[in-house]
């Protein structure tokens, strides 16, 4: 079946009638797992994980556990090939679940795949059903209220790191913490892993294949777009930190992620809802629960707005060289780029943006290599950050409140007043709000909603706060 040059693969996404998880498996010996799917009868679609470190040696509680991750992932990466013609039937054949796993599925697939939605103007929304079956006495639920048996996991963080500024915050927070960690990161960029390097730490790089049929059947007319990735690699990442015996795992997606676009006629739709609170929520009290009762999964900033990460990251310099959040990034196959920012993205009039109040703007200019806020090419990309005339990008970028209050306070410093976009905001926009909304320091407030580890974070809180 891996052999694309003698298969015939005939697709129809509106002939589709059900998606089946056909199953998974994971092999200690190589480090390999492997996840299973099929379009009703026709040909299987095997995607591959690769975890190093192989072999591993797993004792029966572990295993037990690692078993309930991996069918965990098969479900969640699920969403991937799902999308392709988003069918109404839904068939689980590798192990059954119950009505709990079934709604926490839903609701991962019908707001992760929000934007999918949007822009392949499908309605979603109550139509994704997960089958419930009958379990089998080898992996039950657990109670109500109950925790899964704790696995004696060591004191060790796997961090994930995406090569943007808000990990790096992470990373050298949980340093000056003393916590042992390792950077994690799924794939093969050449620009995350020089800034793993960079931070000295342990790497760990998980390699992952989709199931290269998968690319035809777009060819074919498959439904495409916007997937929950935030989600998938959490999952990925949750396997990894059992294998490797560790008792956290570390995201850094701040409390910005957990607000969406507001479409006229349309509503919220968030494009970074698998990085928003409830996301982070729901998965962290379900590993908690059914898979090990001493494997933590937080978001290490989910305290902050998208300014407060912006402010702890302007403090060091050490990254400026490394650190990229221009997603045209990941979009390239092979060497990491000269140029790590395009500088016409959301994700670089963002950032510039928000690091403009922090830092000095020669250091910020020598980053991105020119001053987006004196181009005024850059207006309607800046416009749809301020959420004026236009709604939030879809992009994991801040609220419009962040982006006006940063622009306001540049508006009354004498070495950006004069700059293009900031003198337009100055006559055009800034009249039209309120006195509050110029206000940048209610935004680098700390909220207690958050899932990190009291004792850590008693010792972290007051480095953020000063």
């Amino acid at each position: 079946m891996s052999d694309l040059a003698q298969k015939t693969i005939l697709f129809s996404r509106d002939a589709v009638k059900s998606f089946r998880f056909v199953r998974c498996g994971f092999d200690a010996q190589s480090g390999v797992a492997s996840l299973t799917y099929a379009f009703d009868e026709n040909l299987e679609l095997t995607e591959k994980i690769v975890f190093p470190g192989a072999p591993f040696e797993l004792d029966d509680k572990r295993a037990v556990a690692v078993e309930r991750a991996l069918h965990l992932l098969h479900l969640i990466a699920g969403v991937s090939y799902y999308k392709a013609a988003v069918p109404q039937d839904i068939r689980i054949e590798s192990q059954p679940i119950d009505a709990e796993t079934a709604g926490f599925l839903e609701t991962v697939y019908e707001n992760g795949l929000g934007e999918f939605a949007y822009r392949n103007g499908l309605n979603l929304r109550g139509k994704i059903k997960f089958p419930i079956g009958p379990l089998t006495p080898a992996l039950p639920p657990a109670g109500a209220g109950e925790r899964a048996q704790a696995l004696g996991l060591r004191e060790h963080a796997l961090v994930a790191i995406g090569g943007g500024k808000d990990s790096l915050v992470s990373i050298e927070a949980l340093r000056s913490a003393d916590v042992e960690q390792t950077v994690t990161w799924i794939g093969g960029s050449q620009l995350i892993a020089a800034c793993a390097a960079r931070t000295g730490l342990p790497t760990f790089n998980i390699s992952r294949a989709l199931a290269p049929e998968l690319f035809e059947l777009n060819r074919q007319g498959a439904y495409n777009g916007h997937i929950p990735v935030t989600a998938i690699n959490s999952a990925i990442m949750l396997l990894a930190a059992l294998l490797s015996d560790a008792n956290q795992v570390v995201f850094s997606n701040e409390r910005s992620a957990s607000y969406g676009s507001l479409i006229p006629g349309t509503g919220e739709v968030n494009h970074q809802w698998s990085k928003g609170w409830q996301f982070e929520q729901l998965l962290g009290e379900y590993v908690e629960k059914r898979i090990a009762g001493d494997l933590h999964y937080y978001s290490l900033l989910r305290p902050f707005s998208e300014l407060a990460v912006a402010r702890q990251f302007a403090r060091n310099s050490h990254y400026d060289a490394y650190f990229s959040s221009c997603n045209r990034n990941f979009h390239i196959l092979g060497e990491r780029p000269a140029n790590r920012w395009c500088g016409m993205c959301p994700k670089c009039h963002f950032v510039f943006l928000a690091l403009a109040p922090f830092m000095p703007k020669t250091r910020l200019v020598g980053i991105f290599g020119r001053n987006l806020l004196d181009d005024e090419a850059q207006t309607a990309g800046y416009d749809a950050l301020l959420e004026f005339e236009d709604h939030k990008p879809f992009e994991c970028v801040g609220e419009g409140k962040e982006s006006r209050a940063a622009l306001a306070t540049l508006g009354e410093r004498a070495e950006w007043k004069e700059d293009a976009l900031v003198a337009r905001f100055n006559k055009l926009i800034r009249p039209q709000l309120n006195a509050a909304e110029l206000k940048i320091e209610p935004l680098l407030s700390i909220d207690d909603e958050h899932r990190i580890p009291s004792a850590l974070w008693q010792e972290l809180e007051p480095n953020f706060a000063a």
